[in-house]
């Protein structure tokens, strides 16, 4: 099948042909534990899930953030399919510049077990909201330095603490909520 590859630490983005079989991903990322992330029209970015705690280069696809290697298939309901995306185009949604706060605290989150995309759950306005850690990032990297800073500082103590990352992640969703409106 077509497939997309992505290489961050080479800045490389190319197409490859790999015989798509159950442990074709596994293989390829040398991993048990695979994300796969939903996030373009019509085809699935596949990442090591490990690539957090292996401290992996983060860059972004669009306005998602990956980390490490990614590969991108073509999806047509359920069945995989040969990607449709050209280079060209994957390279434009390609962004290798990663602010410093994505950067402070994902060496944070490294230290943790937590997973940028998996689901939590929040309330918000009577209605229970599916977000995840790559959505509390992406909201709080546009909010003033003042307030980057606080979530670092309360990040880093709940670390520290080994409290639950994702409770806090939870607490900061609701905050990041509540601003928006």
């Amino acid at each position: 099948m077509r497939l997309i590859h992505i290489n961050p630490t080479k800045k490389t983005v190319e197409e490859i042909d790999l015989k798509v079989e159950a442990n074709t991903f596994y293989t390829f990322f040398s991993s048990i534990l695979i994300d796969e992330l939903p996030t373009l029209n019509n085809h699935t970015i596949y990442l090591d899930a490990n690539a957090l705690s292996e401290k992996k280069t983060p860059y972004f696809i669009a306005d998602q953030i990956v980390l490490g290697e990614a590969l991108i298939l073509g999806r047509n309901g359920f069945e995989e399919v040969d990607a449709t995306l050209s280079v060209a185009e994957v390279q434009t949604l390609v962004n290798y510049n990663v602010p410093q706060f994505y950067l402070d605290v994902l060496d944070l989150l490294a230290q943790t077990d937590v997973n940028l995309y998996r689901a939590f759950y929040v309330e918000h306005n009577n209605q229970k909201m599916e977000l995840n850690i790559a959505w509390v990032l992406y909201f709080f990297n546009i909010a003033d330095e003042r307030t980057k800073e606080y979530f670092i500082n309360e990040l880093t103590k709940t670390i520290q603490a080994n409290e639950d990352v994702i409770a806090f992640m939870q607490k900061m969703a609701k905050a990041a909520l509540q601003v928006a409106g």
